[in-house]
């Protein structure tokens, strides 16, 4: 009689569809895997940059209310070292109302260009009881923070 046929299991059916899709999704996990991690950086240069920004717009208003041109001038940023000589910048900060105090009212971090910059508004308080707010914006410079822009 005849042979007795062996059992085959049937051919699967291929499902080109399913790799696609799970190439797909594999390859939109980790794209925004990568845009969380740049989104982290960025969060953290930003929130990091406060302290420093501060710091550095605190000492330059306090060298400018003492009186120390030659110091205030070195913590200017290069574009505005290129505005003004150094006996400029004195003469300029030397003229009257001279500034006596100064509170810094605001610090605000942000990013431009994958850059941070910084924008204080400071509260100059002058001779003869005057005040009046400026808004001043601070740059990253070689590792430092440096104020930039009109700062009276």
């Amino acid at each position: 009689m005849g042979r007795e046929q062996v059992w085959h299991r049937p051919a699967r059916r291929r499902r080109p569809m399913r790799a696609g899709v799970l190439a797909a999704g594999l390859g939109l996990g980790t794209c925004l895997i990568g845009v969380a991690g740049l989104a982290v950086w960025n969060a953290q240069v930003v929130l990091q940059a406060g302290g420093p920004v501060r710091k550095a717009t605190d000492g330059f208003f306090r060298d400018v209310a003492a009186g120390d041109t030659d110091r205030a001038y070195g913590r200017l940023c290069a574009e505005a070292r290129s505005r003004w000589s150094q006996a400029g910048f004195g003469s300029w900060v030397r003229t009257p109302p001279l500034v006596s105090g100064y509170e810094i009212v605001d610090v605000s971090v942000t990013t431009r260009a994958g850059r941070p910059r910084a924008t204080v508004v400071v509260r100059l308080n002058r001779d003869g009881g005057g005040s009046e707010e400026r808004e001043l914006p601070v740059v990253s410079e070689d590792g430092s923070w440096r104020v930039c822009g009109d700062p009276f």
